[in-house]
């Protein structure tokens, strides 16, 4: 039977292993950007999970934080792409090498 902080900090890594694949392997802006979100909850998951044993509750705030800062990222993450298909017509990573157009 596996402790439950050993299978949260399991779960954790998964998530931040997966959005990292994610970020290496794709070549599209809205993967990469989903990878880094995945990312973002792995970590926010061993937040929590070592906030459990925190008599203060300072993990689980730092969780609110990241989350709130997530939301914040994701919004100018989307307006940036927005624009960028608007002047390239692609979100294709590779095709946007040269910022000039």
């Amino acid at each position: 039977m596996l402790d439950p902080i050993i299978f949260g900090l399991m779960i954790g890594a998964f998530l931040f292993c997966t959005g990292l694949l994610i970020v290496i392997i794709k070549k599209n802006a809205i993967f990469v950007m989903i990878g880094i979100e995945l990312m973002l909850n792995g970590a926010n998951v061993n937040l929590v999970v070592f906030s459990g044993s925190d008599p203060n509750i300072q993990g689980q705030l730092m969780g609110i934080f990241v989350v709130v800062l997530a939301a914040a990222e994701s919004v100018v993450a989307l307006a940036i792409m927005l624009n960028i298909f608007r002047h390239f017509q692609t979100l294709d990573l590779n095709s946007l090498k040269k910022l000039k157009h």
